[in-house]
Parts: C-alpha cells; sequence; structure tokens
C-alpha cells in the first residue's frame, strides 16, 4: 500500500523537529517543504541527510521519489516561498 502525502508528514514530524511542514505528493512521488531548527548551520545535503534518516526504511520501502526544500525558521521566515 502507497502512503499518503499525510503519512509522509507524520513520518517525518515524528522523527525530526520541525516549525512548519509541507508535503505533497501521489503515493510515491513526493515534494515537501520542511522547516526546522536542526538545519541551523547545516549544508543541503546534512539537511537532506536528516530527513532521510527521520524517514528511515521507509524512503526505500514506501517512498519513491521525495523533492524537498529544507529551510531553518530565519530562512523561512525571510522567505516563505522558498
Amino acid at each position: 500500500m502507497l502512503p499518503t502525502p499525510e503519512q509522509v508528514r507524520q513520518y517525518i514530524a515524528d522523527n525530526l523537529p520541525c516549525d512548519h511542514l509541507e508535503v505533497q505528493g501521489d503515493g510515491s512521488h513526493f515534494e515537501a517543504l520542511i522547516v526546522s531548527p536542526a538545519f541551523d548551520g547545516k549544508r543541503l545535503i546534512a539537511r537532506h541527510q536528516l530527513v532521510y534518516s527521520a524517514l528511515g526504511e521507509r524512503m526505500k520501502a514506501e517512498i519513491h521519489a521525495l523533492s524537498m526544500r529544507t529551510l531553518t525558521p530565519a530562512e523561512y521566515k525571510a522567505n516563505p516561498n522558498g
């Protein structure tokens, strides 16, 4: 059974502190906007690794593709549209 965007959102929220989190998708391909204080001081690759870690094995087993924008709270406040 393919996960819903709401399930993917919950998977991330359960394992990564988020100030703002949006997930859209069709069951196998997802897009996410993730705003987390955990991203402070981290480069893009490290931010993505935090999200992949939050998703764990689901990234391999359930989620085919995830496109994400990862922002710190300050970055989001300065430009909420990315």
